[in-house]
């Protein structure tokens, strides 16, 4: 008999990995995790945004950002301006900085979702991937013929399952892009 655990915890990874990368998209409303691929230069060395100062969205068109240290201010303001995904310009006040978010034309939404595909072509990809090393390894167990079938078949069933949730997923995140 094959057992399928490890498969399911890999493609369950899969999902995780694939959910925080879409959280990662922008979709017109203020959230801090827009921000969590932003590296700031601070102490000498580069550093992830939440590692020096504290985000918020402060509505749904704001975000704000409080840094731990003053004197990190201007390096956060040029590590979000110079981020071109983003396409976000940061005001700062010496104290706080606020960073407006701008409606989403309706190319540059487009734009959006044609990225976030990208995302989701990956993700299956590698679903993919972890079927073909479980094939391998089906294959290597030395089965019976009805066994190694069955295994097979189980491996196919949960590959779809998951590429069904990843597509799943992917419209529910489009529909939220699109919206206006």
């Amino acid at each position: 008999m094959f057992d399928t655990k490890e498969e399911q915890k890999a493609m369950a990874a899969v999902i995780e990995h694939f959910e925080a990368e879409l959280k990662k998209v922008r979709t017109g409303r203020a959230h801090p995790d827009m921000l969590s691929g932003v590296k700031v230069e601070a102490y000498g060395q580069w550093m992830p945004l939440n590692q020096v100062a504290n985000v918020t969205a402060g509505d749904a068109t704001m975000l704000l950002i409080t840094p731990f240290d003053p004197s990190t201010i201007q390096s956060i303001s040029s590590a979000i301006r110079s981020d071109q995904s983003l396409g976000l310009n940061p005001a700062d006040d010496g104290r706080v900085i606020r960073v407006p978010i701008p409606p989403l034309t309706e190319e540059r939404r487009r734009e959006i979702v044609k990225t976030a595909s990208t995302k989701v072509e990956e993700a299956k990809v590698q679903i993919r991937n972890v079927r073909e090393d479980a094939r391998k390894d089906i294959k290597a167990a030395e089965l019976p013929e009805d066994a190694r079938k069955r295994a097979e078949k189980e491996i196919d069933d949960l590959t779809k399952e998951y590429t069904d949730k990843i597509d799943a997923t992917f419209k529910a995140k489009e529909a939220e892009i699109m919206k206006i």
